[in-house]
């Protein structure tokens, strides 16, 4: 008889916001932050409903705490967030090249803001365009890639683990973990 532990592990408690990242890792949710606010668009993925990938862009908004998604109620990226709310989002990577503030992705669920408050606190900081929907974003994922002293740098933060950093120089195997 196989007495294997097939029981399931617990996981990590879900981020309920980005603040939680932020407050878990400061300096990297920083990091992040200035890269998404370097340019106005972003680019967002959602799934559609037949499972395959939609990629369209939008701006993002640091607010109370929290990474904001408005979007119009019939957009197509809206409608996919409703029905999935999985999404993944990459800071816009610029006019070039170059990169030279690498890259930055944030993958979670967006959840819809309907509190009447926080929805009133949005539209006084940032007067959208109406009507509008607003969705906040519960993290699972952070990811930082760049190039730093010659080397590939990949930062990776996910809720209830340490940050990690992984380097890779131009050798092979070379690529080694940050203690």
């Amino acid at each position: 008889m196989d007495t294997t532990d097939t029981a399931t592990p617990p996981t990590a408690p879900p981020v309920r916001a980005w603040s939680e990242f932020h407050q878990a890792e400061p300096q990297f949710a920083a990091l992040a932050e200035a890269r998404f606010q370097k340019y106005k668009h972003q680019v967002l993925g959602t799934l559609r409903k037949d499972g395959s990938p939609r990629v369209t862009g939008l701006e993002v908004e640091f607010r109370d705490g929290e990474l904001l998604l408005g979007m119009m109620p019939g957009s197509m990226k809206a409608l996919d967030l409703l029905r999935d709310p999985r999404f993944s989002l990459q800071a816009n990577p610029g006019p070039d090249a170059e990169m030279a503030d690498g890259d930055v992705r944030v993958s979670g669920r967006a959840v819809r803001v309907t509190d009447p408050a926080a929805l009133a606190s949005y539209i006084e900081q940032t007067t959208p365009p109406e009507p509008f929907l607003l969705f906040r974003v519960e993290p699972t994922e952070v990811v930082y890639t760049g190039v730093e002293n010659e080397e590939i740098v990949v930062r990776v933060w996910r809720p209830g683990t340490a940050l990690r950093t992984l380097r890779r120089g131009s050798g092979e195997g070379s690529v080694r973990e940050d203690a």
